[in-house]
């Protein structure tokens, strides 16, 4: 059984073990795979069984190029890199990995939220610079402090992730209001499930946690903006495409958003020409909400349930049934 992990790097950069696949057959992993050439995929694909990817897309034209494939696992929640339909119609499994980052990305998004109600990092870099020694005053704020108790938060997509979130900003003392194609039960002890205008009109925070879908892609976009109250705070921890990086600019710039703060974007890695880059007050991190060791590690072992599941005929996770 021949096992390829195309673009390995970004799971493990080497503080994990990949021992529990190489124990499964022949073994190889590459750090990258090119996200544009496919013939770089079907050359280090071969003769593969199993082929494991995580951002390297398997397209129509790579799998009809490896006629061995039985099985694709991703190692990510998102599955949109790989032509699953193509593949069903091919017998192929492709599985994916639910569940692993919960606890990390509503942690990340609360640290992108705290960053900007009070500008940790910068105070810190001022104090440093010795401007705290040199005040006039007891205590200096370069921006003005934010608490969030009372306020409103708005999350999009209530799942895991959104649902972690909401019981975080419960516990700041905050209202949360829920939009989600799906009502689920555990949902409503945490907040209100309501229609999208009313959680863009009464949120003071929007919090996006859905997947990617055709509904869902550019749900923040000019209409939407303009029903969201003055000064509201906008975060992207789901997916870039679902927001309209153009209107988002131009609400900064204008200052109809107060702040925003996106560790994913359109494009990745990130172009120079994102309208994002210049406008005022937007926080941007390099994708890293799911990059804890802990959430990697959770990765690798469902990754690894996963081919032993499929090797023992009973496959878990499939996402193309």
């Amino acid at each position: 059984m021949k096992i390829v992990v195309l673009d390995g790097y970004t799971e493990n950069p080497g503080d994990l073990s990949w021992s529990r696949l190489e124990e499964l057959g022949e073994f190889i992993v590459y750090d990258r795979s090119s996200l544009t050439d496919e013939d770089e995929a079907i050359s280090r694909i071969g003769e593969a069984e199993i082929v494991i990817t995580n951002k390297t897309p398997i397209t129509k034209r790579v799998l009809d190029s490896c006629p061995s494939i039985r099985y694709i696992g991703v190692l990510a929640t998102g599955y949109n890199v790989v032509d699953y339909t193509y593949a069903a119609k091919k017998g192929i499994p492709v599985t994916n990995v639910p569940g692993y980052g919960t606890d990390t990305v509503a942690q990340f998004t609360f640290a992108l939220l705290l960053e900007i109600c009070h500008h940790v990092a910068h105070h810190s870099e001022a104090v440093h610079a010795g401007r705290w020694e040199q005040s006039p005053d007891f205590c200096f704020c370069d921006y003005p402090q934010i608490e969030l108790a009372g306020k409103t938060m708005g999350i999009i997509g209530f799942g895991r992730i959104g649902q972690k979130v909401g019981t975080i900003a419960k516990a700041f003392g905050m209202k949360v209001l829920a939009h989600s194609p799906h009502e689920y039960a555990s949902g409503k002890a945490i907040g209100t499930y309501v229609n999208l205008d009313t959680l863009l009109a009464e949120s003071d925070v929007i919090s996006l946690h859905c997947p990617l879908f055709p509904e869902t892609e550019g749900i923040i976009n000019q209409a939407t903006i303009a029903k969201m109250k003055d000064g509201v705070i906008l975060l992207n921890n789901g997916r870039g495409p679902l927001v309209v990086e153009q209107d988002l600019a131009d609400a900064l710039n204008s200052g109809k958003i107060r702040a925003a703060a996106v560790d994913v974007v359109s494009a990745e890695p990130i172009k120079g020409d994102n309208p994002l880059l210049t406008a005022k007050n937007c926080f941007i991190t390099p994708h890293i909400a799911w990059a804890t060791k802990e959430a990697r590690q959770r990765i690798m072992d469902c990754a690894v349930n996963n081919v032993k599941a499929f090797l023992s005929g009973a496959p878990e996770n499939v996402v193309n049934q």
